[in-house]
């Protein structure tokens, strides 16, 4: 899921991307997960600093499970 930065949180810039039209996105790596996710804990690396749509996506809410068993089926 690409995160768009459409506030500014305090991302630090090297989880920070342009798109080909020239929008702040969040870094994600090769095989599609968020660059700040940490792989260990999974949890948010920049919690504090995290962009607005991730605070505003309820974990475990709908979005959240569909999200996932998306990427579950295509992984």
């Amino acid at each position: 899921m690409e995160v768009m930065l459409i506030t500014d949180t305090g991302v630090p810039d090297h989880f920070i991307e342009l798109d080909k039209w020239g929008c702040q996105t969040m870094a994600r790596l090769e095989d599609g997960w968020c660059a700040a996710l940490d792989r260990n804990t999974l949890k948010c690396s920049i919690y504090e600093n995290r962009p607005w749509v991730c605070r505003e996506f309820e974990m475990g809410g709908y979005e959240c499970i569909s999200e996932r068993t998306a990427n579950l089926v295509n992984a």
